[in-house]
Parts: C-alpha cells; structure tokens; sequence
C-alpha cells in the first residue's frame, strides 16, 4: 500500500529512508558498514521503535560480514545494542542475533551470515504481519467519523510495516470511514510536523497540524473523540515510556474525558522491567533545545534539559493495541 519505506534489506545492503531530510527530500541511503547503522539510529534518519530493531538486526549482518573474528563481532553488537538506550526493541532484536550467534558457534563465516539475514529477514516480516494485526485491532475502536490526536511519528516511518498508533489510523481511512486525524508537531525534533503529517498527506487522510502546547485546549473544547499514541517500551504494569509530550497528553486525555490507547506490538512489552520506573530515559544534546533550522533560538550558555521519553502511568491508558487484540494496562504481557 506505501508508496515508501522506512528499512529494508536489498541484496548485499541495508536501504534506509534517511528521515532528517524529510518532508523536503526522500533520500534512500545505502548502508554496507555495520558503523553507518549505528549512526543513522542515533543521529534518527531511523527512528521508531520497530524500525530501529529491524535497523539494529540487519546491522548485525553487516557486521559478520565483515567479521571473521567471534570477539570482535560480539563486539560490534554490543555496540549495535547500547546504540540508544530507551527503544526495547533494539535490544530485542539484537538478542534474538545473539541467539543465532549462540546457536551457531562452529559456523563458517558464510554460513553465520545466512542465519543472521533468515532472522533479520524474519523479525522484519514479523514486523510487517504485527503492524497488520494491529490496524485490524484498533480499526475496531474507532468510529466513522472520529477525530484522533496523536503525538510523534508512528506510522511506516516507525516499523517495517505500516505502523502502530497511525496502523489503526490507515486501516479506518482505507475502509472508507470518514476521520480527522489532528497531529502534534513534536518538538523538539518536529516529528509530528514533519514525518507524520508528510504520512497522512500522502494517503489522503484528513490531517491538521498542532503545537504540542494546543492538544489541551482541543480537549477542552470537546474536539478531540480519541487519542492514539505509539510506544517505545512497556512495562509490566502497563506503564509505557514514549516521545517526550505523551504524559502532558495523557493527562489532559484523562482530564477531558477522552479515550486515551498505546498501540505497539509485543516486542515492545519488556518482561524485565516491572514499571516505567525502570526504564531509562535518553537524554538528547542541548543544540536540538537551542536551534531551529540551523537558526539560534535560545541564548548561547542555556542551561538545557531534553528528555528523549517520558513515562505514562498505566492508570492513564484506556487501552493497549497489540496484535494480539486491545488490552487493558496490565494485562499485556499475559
């Protein structure tokens, strides 16, 4: 159905959607060194939780590619995993390399580099299959005529597929209901403006642009019939860390009375972590605080603090879509 993708693995390389040039330019990059992987995720030309696993997956390919040494390839990965630290699926996804590693220990390098690719090539499918489940589930919970507010990007820009939180948000508008979708602009980094809206524009959905600061006053004003936001980790009790701004719109959401869902599929749920207190929260570099478009906005000497995530209490979520279905807060991970 897109039109565009986020990663994908073609031949001997990983082509990557390079997202800090959107909306302006669609550069597709062409990435052969495990290295350049590492910096696309932490620079954000991938972002999105499911995407930046599929990412981290197909890096550890390039890496025994070009390893012939198992030290200095368990090396590579344990740089491919600490690449950010708040996206569980990264970590996911490359463990799930790491079991192949494991389960491999007498393969010759050529051998080792096809089961890494048959993994990365399976979580990425998987991926495609649970962005599926998941427009399907929440498609449901949504009425013709509804008007949803999310915040970031989560739609194919975030996964292999066609989504999370903007999955159920296609599939509506695909089957012919007719909804209005109102999008953050998500500063710091604009992904709202920039990735979203570019989304929603290019299938035709009926989107309007907002300040972060705006999504309150839409509430209160009794605009706002739903909210969908994506995650990037879960814990177990249903607390969820997501793009910084989530909490201030949970808690209008619960204010204003206004349904308030996670989607996010279930390599996003983090067995380890027993609430969002246990979660860690990347810090980003000021000059994404201070500048704008290569202009100075704040004066030189700033003190800034810029938290990639915050943290949603469960007790604010009305529901979690997965592709298992919609859960309550919780319930999750049974």
């Amino acid at each position: 159905m897109m039109t565009y993708y986020s990663v994908k693995w073609l031949e001997d390389h990983l082509s990557m959607l390079d997202q800090t040039l959107l909306p302006a330019e669609e550069k597709y990059l062409v990435l052969t060194d495990y290295r350049d992987v590492i910096e696309a995720i932490k620079a954000l030309r991938v972002r999105g939780a499911p995407a930046i696993g599929v990412a981290a997956a197909y890096a550890v390919v390039l890496a025994a590619v070009e390893m012939t040494d198992r030290s200095d390839l368990m090396q590579a990965v344990s740089r491919i995993r600490d690449a950010r630290p708040t996206a569980v699926n990264l970590m996911w996804a490359v463990d799930r390399q790491i079991g192949v590693i494991d389960s491999n220990p007498n393969a010759a390098q050529g051998q080792l580099v096809d089961e890494l690719l048959k993994e990365a090539n399976k979580i990425f499918f998987e991926d495609i299959a649970m962005c599926a489940a998941m427009g399907k589930n929440g498609n449901e919970l949504i009425a013709d005529g509804s008007v949803i507010l999310t915040h970031c990007n989560t739609g194919a820009l975030a996964t292999a597929g066609i989504g999370t939180a903007l999955a159920p948000v296609f599939a509506a508008h695909w089957q012919g209901k007719k909804i209005r979708v109102y999008a953050d602009e998500t500063r710091p980094l604009l992904q709202g403006a920039r990735l979203t809206m570019w989304e929603l524009m290019k299938e035709g959905v009926d989107a309007t642009l907002i300040c972060d600061s705006a999504a309150s006053y839409l509430m209160s004003q009794g605009m706002i019939d739903m909210v969908i936001v994506g995650a990037d980790r879960i814990a177990m009790n249903g607390d969820v860390a997501n793009k910084v701004g989530t909490l201030s719109v949970a808690v209008s959401a619960k204010h204003y009375g206004v349904a308030f869902y996670v989607a996010a599929p279930s390599s996003t749920f983090d067995r380890r972590i027993a609430t969002g207190d246990g979660i860690s929260i990347e810090e980003r570099e000021p000059d994404e605080v201070i500048s704008f478009g290569g202009r100075q906005t704040a004066p030189s000497g700033s003190k800034v603090y810029s938290p990639a995530f915050d943290i949603t209490p469960a007790g604010l979520i009305t529901g979690i879509v997965s592709e298992r279905g919609v859960h309550s807060p919780g319930e999750h991970l049974k």
